[in-house]
């Protein structure tokens, strides 16, 4: 694996004997023409995103004890619905003849997440960032397997894109309501995006691609720019 600048990057989670995990995204196996294994690459690699993403909510409890009540619950129903969809993942990849540990594995967004020391820092890159280009990802995943008249894939997306909604919509929420009780917080904000640009653009490399969620999106996660633009690999 790939050494990454402790400086950006926090120490990846633990992972049992069943897991490779890799630095960056050209160590990972990217398969690009359908040969049978592709779908199964990607179900087992946002299987293990979930994982993450789990893994970056029970931090944010454990990191931040003071935070407001209902921004904690809100943060512990995120764990709930990351293992569930944990959980589907593993189900349909499983289902089509996966192995867990078969592909390699990156866990990018918690050594990112955890080196910002800041909650609403977290908010911003994770639940506005990744989570939101996750939604958009999603949503045009969803209209492509329905076309395929793959079920299983379909069943699967139109159960998770509610919770992962739901994931932005609160972050903007307090958001919102953390700055207006202390503007100073923006700062945290800028900070934790600058940190995560520079660490992202390390892990993807080439792979960058920008996404801009689409009207409808934008409003069910509670966005009012008039333009999101998201960086997602």
């Amino acid at each position: 694996m790939i050494q990454l600048d402790p400086k950006l990057f926090a120490d990846p989670p633990a992972r049992d004997g069943r897991f490779n995990v890799v630095g960056v995204w050209d160590e990972m196996e990217n398969i690009y023409s359908d040969d049978g294994r592709m779908k199964k690459e990607f179900l087992h690699r946002q299987m293990h995103e979930e994982v993450n993403g789990l893994e970056i909510a029970a931090r944010n409890l454990t990191d931040f004890p003071d935070a407001p009540w209902e921004l904690r619950l809100a943060i512990a129903r995120q764990c709930w619905d990351e293992a569930r969809h944990v959980e589907m993942f593993k189900r349909t990849f499983e289902a089509r003849g996966g192995v867990v540990g078969e592909f390699p594995v990156l866990c990018f967004e918690y050594r990112i997440l955890t080196k910002i020391d800041t909650l609403i820092g977290r908010l911003a890159v994770q639940n506005r960032s990744f989570e939101a280009a996750g939604i958009q990802a999603i949503g045009e995943g969803l209209e492509s397997v329905r076309r395929a008249g793959e079920e299983d894939l379909a069943q699967l997306f139109d159960t998770q894109l509610p919770d992962e909604i739901q994931h932005v919509r609160y972050a903007n929420k307090w958001i919102k309501k953390l700055t207006e009780e202390n503007p100073r917080s923006m700062m945290d904000i800028v900070r934790a995006v600058s940190h995560a640009n520079a660490a992202f653009h390390i892990v993807a490399g080439e792979a960058v691609i920008q996404m801009t969620l689409d009207d409808q999106l934008k409003i069910e996660a509670g966005f009012q720019e008039e333009v999101t633009i998201i960086e997602s690999v």
